[in-house]
């Protein structure tokens, strides 16, 4: 057999006959550093949706944008992240997993340098969507990467890594927000980012080549764990994915936690935690303070749940992160209508900081894990940037609908929908979801297989 440059510079690819899933035998370092490399487009992605919040407070003077343009500038991004979301998945199968992360990592440093640079509201513009298409194909292809890179008993903290560095990137976007806010400096808070970006990009050249994406190619593409699920028209089509039962159950189940995600509210926390305080009764003086301390906590829980998510599992923390959440959301809301008087202020600070944690140890790093895990590999990359589109669309939704339905019902009537969302989602995941934790990939579509047999 003729070795090709991707299997000669991979870590150690299995052997053909060997079972997708099989821990790859490479040393603990150099997998530490592959994961490190490649988590920074979680860092980027982070950093990217983060430090518009405070660079805009002073771009929009600059560039005298009108609240129409301000919103232009921030919904662009998460256009581009749909699209960028929705096209990464046949790159991916085509080229390589790697080599489409090392576009990805090029486009992160063309949008921030774009975005440095930027002269007036269309080239800002342009820069955002830029950063929206590396945005969106790195949510989609890094904890896919990820998860064909890892042994199955450390999948779940592998792929967490990236979660911890899409909050980090947050946080760190916040912080030089603060740091640059004297001198109004949006220009350098924006430039800040070209570092991990060349980093990643330069590291991309030294980390291997999917082991199971390069099964597939000495296999001619083929994966007998689909066809357990049924056969029938072209799996790489949306047509023939939706053909397959096992697929139709993944996509159900990714689809579902991905739009779950957003629709739960946790981005109207993020965007909205200082105008939220400010209306329970606290002064809001300082907004990226605020910014700074919802960061921190959203950053700390993600940390909790490294060890967690591969010893108590996926599903367990589920169903505790949908629980809490629901828990934070009803006082919340009852705070924001003034139910408890002068305290109200401090129970809407309680409440919101116990909902940030409570998604930052569950639904946050789980959607991402599990969207890299239900799909068959020959349907994974398109399967889990499917699962990322609509993830980003709820995104979108949410974002540009929470103000004006606040408007219209009131933000406690909005919270406690949010609260619904999670108690309906909490049924779906207890009936629904399997659990996947140390699991192969093909145990995983086994299980996905009988469970879609007797719901036929």
């Amino acid at each position: 057999m003729t070795v090709t440059s991707d299997e000669a510079t991979s870590l150690a690819p299995p052997r053909p006959e060997a079972p997708e899933g099989l821990e790859p035998a490479i040393p603990a370092w150099r997998l530490a550093l592959t994961v490190g490399v490649v988590a920074l487009g979680g860092l980027l992605f982070g950093f990217d949706t983060g430090v518009i919040s405070g660079a805009l407070l002073f771009l929009k003077e600059d560039f005298h944008l009108t609240s129409f343009q301000e919103g232009a500038v921030i919904s662009s991004l998460l256009l581009g992240a749909a699209a960028g979301a929705l096209g990464s998945g046949g790159p991916a199968d085509r080229w390589g997993r790697r080599r489409t992360l090392i576009v990805i990592a090029a486009t992160f440093t063309l949008g921030l340098l774009l975005a440095t640079l930027a002269t007036g509201f269309w080239t800002l513009v342009a820069a955002r969507v830029i950063l929206g298409l590396a945005v969106g194909s790195a949510s989609s292809l890094v904890p896919l990467y990820l998860a064909e890179v890892a042994p199955p008993r450390l999948r779940g903290r592998l792929i967490t890594v990236n979660q911890i560095l899409l909050t980090a990137g947050i946080l760190v976007s916040y912080l030089i927000n603060l740091w640059f806010a004297e001198d109004a400096n949006w220009r350098a808070m924006f430039g800040a980012g070209l570092i991990p970006s060349v980093l990643m990009l330069v590291g991309l050249f030294f980390v291997p080549e999917s082991p199971v994406w390069l099964r597939r190619r000495r296999e001619g593409g083929e994966v007998t764990a689909l066809e357990e699920g049924g056969r029938g028209g072209s799996h790489r089509t949306l047509r023939g994915m939706l053909a397959v039962p096992v697929v139709r159950r993944a996509l159900l189940i990714g689809v579902t936690i991905g739009a779950v995600q957003q629709f739960a509210g946790i981005n109207t926390i993020i965007y909205y935690a200082p105008s939220i305080m400010q209306r329970a009764g606290l002064p809001a003086t300082n907004s990226i303070m605020y910014s700074v301390a919802i960061g921190v906590a959203n950053l700390l829980m993600t940390v909790a749940a490294i060890p967690l998510v591969d010893r108590a599992g996926r599903k367990p923390l589920l169903v505790l992160s949908l629980v809490g959440m629901a828990a934070a959301l009803v006082p919340l809301g009852c705070a924001l209508n003034g139910a408890f008087g002068g305290a109200s202020h401090a129970v809407s600070l309680v409440s919101m900081g116990l909902y940030v944690s409570a998604f930052a140890v569950g639904i946050g790093p789980v959607f991402w894990i599990l969207a890299a895990e239900v799909f068959p590999p020959d349907v994974r990359a398109k399967g889990v940037a499917l699962c990322v589109l609509v993830n980003w669309s709820a995104n979108f939704v949410v974002g540009q609908l929470f103000l004006p339905a606040a408007d219209l019902f009131g933000e406690a009537s909005v919270f406690w929908f949010f609260a619904a969302v999670c108690g309906a989602a909490l049924v779906f995941v207890v009936r629904a979801v399997p659990e996947t934790k140390n699991r192969s990939f093909d145990e995983i579509q086994r299980e996905l297989a009988t469970g879609a047999r007797q719901q036929l």
